[in-house]
């Protein structure tokens, strides 16, 4: 075994998380992504000789909260003497100081397939009922073209909507519940989890 295949062996994931983010920038008004997150750690002198494991994870605090928490995973030592020396450190993020906490190992970020937000799973969900994946309506997603006004032509305005055929999918857009973004809610590209 040579030297290097040792360092990969020996060399471990430590699970971090970055509080206190804003999810929008004052200025353009735009959301924070992984993209720009791991800019900012690459020009921080904190995370100079820091290797991240994947991309940062980005997740609102609440659904209508303009702040962020970042889940970032780093290739950390058996003694995890990277993670202990960033834990309780804090950084400038735009015109936020963000503070590095400790963190339980987190494969992805849990989406609730109850009501489709981010950041919890169905089993501790608030929301009574089921929502809708597609248009975020309180009915499971089997029966949106049974409810939804999209699938459904209106007789009183003549309008030139057509009805969406029985046991045909629904064909219409929509935008997503968590990011806004033209997708479903349970989209990988969401904006909402980059």
């Amino acid at each position: 075994m040579d030297q290097i295949e040792s360092l990969r062996l020996s060399q471990l994931k430590s699970y971090l998380k970055l509080i206190s983010i804003s999810y929008l920038s004052k200025k353009t008004n735009s959301c924070i992504t992984s993209d720009k997150v791991d800019n900012i750690l690459k020009n921080t002198y904190i995370f100079n000789d820091v290797v991240l494991v994947s991309k940062p994870r980005i997740i609102k605090i609440f659904p209508k909260s303009d702040m962020a928490i970042v889940w970032i995973n780093i290739w950390d030592s058996q003694s995890s003497m990277k993670a202990k020396s960033l834990i309780n450190r804090r950084f400038n993020i735009r015109s936020f100081i963000a503070t590095i906490c400790g963190a339980n190992m987190n494969l992805s970020v849990p989406q609730c397939k109850n009501c489709w937000k981010w950041g919890h799973s169905s089993d501790v969900c608030r929301v009574q009922g089921a929502k809708c994946v597609k248009c975020n309506g309180p009915y499971q997603t089997i029966h949106h073209c049974q409810f939804v006004w999209c699938c459904k032509t209106d007789d009183k305005t003549n309008s030139s909507r057509l009805e969406t055929k029985k046991g045909e999918p629904c064909s219409h857009s929509f935008k997503c519940s968590n990011c806004k973004s033209k997708h479903q809610a349970d989209s990988t590209n969401c904006l909402v989890t980059n």
